[in-house]
């Protein structure tokens, strides 16, 4: 008898909610209309609730982000009806992004309701609009669960499980940078638009989170997000001067001086985290006392720059002079540290560098001249730094640029630009360098690139001491920023960064080895605090669960090293061709048979 079974994959199963697939495709467009209507209408009868959700016709606050969600269900929704035009956006045709987009509104949608519900204290305080877009935004979500199942015999889970998606074509170089400008753009206006949400307008940074996640974790599995980061990298100098060109014009976009000052703060944050990204991702160490680095140098440069209350207070060094002295006394401290402690390794490494980050924070706390020499003045730190002036220009007043005034920190922003940039710079040449690829080689196996010919000893010294000095660079920034520096904020953990535990979670969250990965991990980490001020008590509780989930459903990080997720996946969970094997050879199988 012949054998007539075939490889053929298994068809597609129906979804949980028994509808037909043509019923299904119309309830996620009908819906996704709807939730787009609704944001056009009063949710509540009252101002009191944060982005006053009164008016009609016109979109405020969560209603904001709620058409917005529509907008995305909608057209995902689309993708399913073959639209030519729209192919892109779901190039496998899967049911997964139109499920997590519909999630996204429908997240953002309910918990409005709820969230006025339990403010203003009850049901009657929702006007018709909250019930129309919390039962229409119920519909895709619906209409995704009914469509065929992606994985047959997975259960839900296969609605979460990211598509085999097929090899992309050929774009010409115009198109991609074209792209890169779209995406750019649309990042700035995300960006921008989360930095301007009032701190006391807790619930829409909520809302604006939901939507953030569940549109994103969508647009991953589409795997826009994978391509995007490959044409970024086909064109990575373009694509580096337009992120510049973008954070430049962001001060351009803010009339409250606070949210510039959040930039600056953002920024000092994510150039101490690539500065420890050399330690961690690209060399492999696990250092937990990497802000003492950060302290020595925001102390050194204080004591130079003209203080009254420093014990050098007649000295006034240019700021050029401040930073490389901070960068120096960060370099030697990195140096005395990493000699005597880099033949560690693993755990012990971690609570060498743990040791220290606690022995530099009780040190400068008793240098207060009762239990120690009087030269960082203790718990009471160094005050009324003055600010920076640089050719002429004073960096602490206002000044009108295009018809712009710009504020204090809009200046200290444009120079940690510059900052920024120069630490992006070395970041990537080091890693390109010959000395990266010995970093690289130390992080994945020691004893074999110690066998190969490579110093480990003096490559993992050369790490700490760049990813120190570049701390101090920061800290030269941070001292004139803050007017004054203390004991305080220099400690392994706290509700509020920076401290180690939160800039080594910038990295690991934002992704090991990347560029981009811990400037996104540290604008994270450092606006959800900002913003979210009721979590005041919780938010290291609040961080943890955070870091839980992240590291369940994407443990490479946000923005993946390539190398980093082939670790953690399967060939076929990527956007990356598979490997061919020598059982796939026809020649090979019949002689083995």
């Amino acid at each position: 008898m012949t054998d007539t079974t075939t490889n053929a994959p298994a068809a597609a199963e129906h979804g949980p909610v028994p509808l037909p697939p043509s019923a299904a495709r119309l309830l996620v467009a009908v819906g996704a209309v709807g939730t787009i209507a609704s944001a056009f209408l009063s949710w509540t009868w009252t101002s009191d609730f944060p982005g006053d959700l009164t008016v009609y016709g016109y979109p405020a606050g969560l209603q904001i982000l709620a058409l917005v969600g529509g907008v995305l269900t909608l057209l995902f929704g689309l993708t399913l009806w073959d639209v030519k035009w729209l192919r892109w956006l779901n190039p496998a045709n899967s049911t997964s992004p139109v499920l997590l987009t519909a999630l996204s509104a429908f997240a953002v949608c309910w918990f409005t309701g709820i969230a006025i519900t339990v403010d203003l204290g009850g049901l009657v305080n929702l006007d018709p609009g909250a019930f129309v877009a919390m039962a229409a935004s119920a519909l895709p979500v619906v209409g995704a669960l009914a469509l065929p199942h992606p994985a047959p015999g997975t259960g839900l889970r296969g609605y979460l499980t990211k598509p085999q998606l097929p090899a992309p074509g050929k774009s010409s170089p115009l198109t991609e940078r074209i792209v890169i400008t779209v995406g750019v753009a649309l990042a700035l206006v995300t960006f921008t638009y989360g930095i301007g949400i009032d701190n006391d307008a807790s619930e829409t940074f909520i809302g604006y989170l939901l939507l953030l996640v569940f549109a994103a974790w969508g647009l991953m599995h589409t795997g826009l997000v994978d391509r995007f980061a490959t044409t970024a990298a086909h064109h990575k100098g373009f694509a580096s001067a337009l992120a510049f060109v973008a954070a430049v014009i962001f001060p351009f976009t803010q009339s409250d001086d606070h949210n510039a000052n959040v930039g600056v703060n953002i920024l000092i944050f994510a150039t101490v985290a690539l500065g420890l990204n050399i330690v961690v991702g690209l060399t492999g160490l696990l250092d937990l006392g990497y802000v003492a680095f950060l302290g020595v140098g925001a102390y050194a440069a204080a004591l130079v720059s003209g203080s009254e209350y420093s014990r050098f207070s007649g000295v006034h060094f240019p700021f050029w002079a401040a930073a490389l002295t901070g960068m120096a006394a960060s370099l030697v401290f990195g140096v005395l540290i990493g000699a005597p402690t880099l033949r560690l390794r693993g755990d012990y490494l971690a609570i060498v560098t743990l040791g220290f980050g606690e022995i530099f924070r009780i040190t400068v706390n008793n240098l207060d001249g009762t239990s120690g020499p009087n030269i960082t003045r203790g718990p009471n730190g160094i005050t009324q730094i003055p600010d920076l002036n640089i050719f002429g220009f004073n960096l602490g007043e206002s000044h009108d640029i295009l018809g712009f005034s710009l504020g204090r920190f809009a200046n200290y922003l444009f120079l940690m630009l510059i900052v920024t940039a120069i630490v992006v710079l070395v970041f990537t040449r080091a890693s390109d360098s010959r000395i990266g690829r010995s970093w690289i080689a130390i992080r994945e196996d020691e004893t074999a690139a110690t066998a190969m010919g490579i110093n480990g000893f003096r490559v993992k010294l050369i790490a700490f001491a760049l990813g120190a000095s570049l701390a101090g660079l920061a800290g030269s920034v941070m001292a004139h920023v803050n007017y004054s520096v203390n004991p305080q904020p220099y400690q392994f953990a706290g509700a509020a960064p920076p401290n180690s535990a939160f800039l080594l979670a910038a990295v690991v969250l934002g992704g090991m080895g990347t560029v981009s990965g811990p400037l996104l991990g540290a604008s994270v980490l450092y606006l959800v605090p900002e913003k979210l001020q009721f979590l005041q008590n919780y938010e290291l509780f609040a961080f943890g669960v955070a870091l839980i989930v992240l590291m369940r459903f994407r443990p490479e990080g946000i923005i993946a090293n390539r190398r980093r997720q082939l670790e953690f996946h399967e060939t076929g969970q990527l956007d990356v061709p598979a490997q061919a094997t020598l059982s796939d050879d026809p020649a090979v199988t019949k002689a083995g048979a």
